[in-house]
């Protein structure tokens, strides 16, 4: 019977196609919609991530506990071997260091006396190193408004917005006065290579990002960082993946119970703020979707409903050539599952196709964005995640069934002897 009906589907297009390609074209938007909310979702997310938490991230427990107020005198130590072991032991993910501070920038005038001072926060990262993929990693190039990024040791960059109100311009000479990570006072002279936009009111008020060894030496913490970053290559952040990481480094890193230098590590789950944000987003991503995969279904459920009212005469045939109803009504049922099979097949494909190419290429919206360059991307992505290979299917075929099976009940109203009544009229 199956084979039977398979044939008839192919040879009768009239009867498959139209119902076919509109279960094709819904299962499409249902594919490419949650690829796309899945990635403009996890931009938010990727943002945090590069600019401050990483996808795990490596500190002490003392810095873990106070990680608000960046204190530096939990600083974590021998960073050198603990990357390298970190590098060996994961080679699927990217670590750098990072160190945050906060400093009071001060601007000399023509006889070196105090003509200006403001305080900032501060960020150091790597410029550096060959390969070092940082002033990448969080737009620097693309959020530079004057000047350029720095080239060699002891140039900076500081917020736009900042400079103009000191009436600084790149090239000029500054000192950076911070508290060192023993307690000690620090004085050290930088230039100012150039600005950068954040599009944060609170970072445009005054930041200021430095290579790392210039932070080192600015807050006395050779071979030491606020923190070792972690960054999936492979794609986004992954909560499974991220406990996976941190149960295997406890295997190398024990807990150490009160020691408040001993180093742990934090999933983006286990950062207060990022927990909430990862629940907000993947609630919010939960509701859309589900919304739209509704509306799609009752758009799939009227045009079965639809279909089987169409074939009214049909049906009505087949009654009077002495076909059971009950036959009638599974055959439509099996049509109507192999039309919402074969439309939400093709549907998916279709919309993974079209879903890779906004992972892949993407969609600029720069033009609506300025001055959001460093914190978030200008160019959003897609993001196929195993759901979207099948969630096409959901209103592709249960809904189609469910159209059919609501019109198809009007099957077993239908008397025999009425028949030859209605093919008169």
């Amino acid at each position: 019977m199956i084979r039977f009906l398979i044939k008839g589907l192919l040879r009768d297009r009239q009867r498959s196609l139209i119902p076919m390609l509109v279960v094709a074209l819904g299962t499409m938007l249902t594919v490419v919609l949650h690829a796309w909310i899945t990635g403009i979702m996890g931009e938010g997310i990727e943002m945090n991530a590069r600019f401050e938490y990483g996808h795990v991230s490596v500190m002490t427990k003392g810095f873990a506990d106070k990680h608000n107020q960046t204190p530096n005198e939990y600083a974590i130590t021998g960073t050198d071997t603990i990357l390298k072991t970190l590098q060996q032991q994961f080679p699927a993910i990217t670590w750098v260091q990072r160190i945050r501070f906060g400093v009071l920038i001060d601007v000399p005038d023509s006889l070196g006396e105090t003509r200006a001072q403001g305080p900032a926060a501060g960020m150091g990262i790597d410029f550096f190193t060959p390969g070092s993929e940082e002033p990448q990693r969080l737009n620097l190039l693309s959020a530079i408004r004057q000047g350029r990024l720095p080239e060699k040791p002891g140039e900076i960059l500081l917020s736009d917005e900042f400079c103009s109100k000191i009436k600084l311009k790149p090239g000029n000479k500054i000192t950076c006065i911070a508290t060192t990570m023993m307690g000690g006072m620090s004085f050290v002279n930088y230039t100012l290579a150039g600005t950068v936009s954040f599009g944060s009111p609170a970072l445009d008020r005054g930041f200021m990002i430095a290579d790392i060894r210039d932070a080192q030496y600015l807050l006395d913490m050779e071979d030491a960082a606020s923190a070792i970053l972690g960054f999936f290559t492979a794609s986004g952040y992954d909560t499974e993946y991220a406990k996976e990481v941190k149960k295997r480094f406890e295997t190398l890193y024990p807990p150490a119970g009160g020691d408040l230098f001993y180093p742990v590590m934090l999933t983006m789950n286990d950062q207060p703020l990022m927990n909430v944000l990862l629940t907000m987003s993947s609630m919010m991503s939960a509701i859309i979707i589900s919304v739209f995969v509704f509306a799609m279904a009752l758009v799939l459920w009227n045009a079965g409903l639809l279909g089987g009212l169409r074939r009214y005469g049909e049906v009505g045939i087949r009654l009077a050539m002495g076909e059971e109803k009950k036959h009638i009504y599974t055959s439509m049922l099996a049509e109507s599952f192999f039309i919402g099979l074969a439309g939400s097949f093709a549907g998916t494909l279709m919309g993974l196709f079209l879903a890779w190419i906004l992972q892949t290429k993407g969609i600029d919206m720069t033009s609506s964005m300025k001055g959001m360059t460093l914190l978030m991307s200008t160019n959003f992505h897609a993001r196929i995640t195993p759901p979207a290979y099948y969630i096409g299917f959901i209103p592709g075929i249960f809904s189609t069934l469910l159209g059919t099976a609501l019109s198809g009940i009007g099957i077993y109203r239908r008397q025999t002897a009425n028949l030859f009544k209605e093919f008169e009229s």
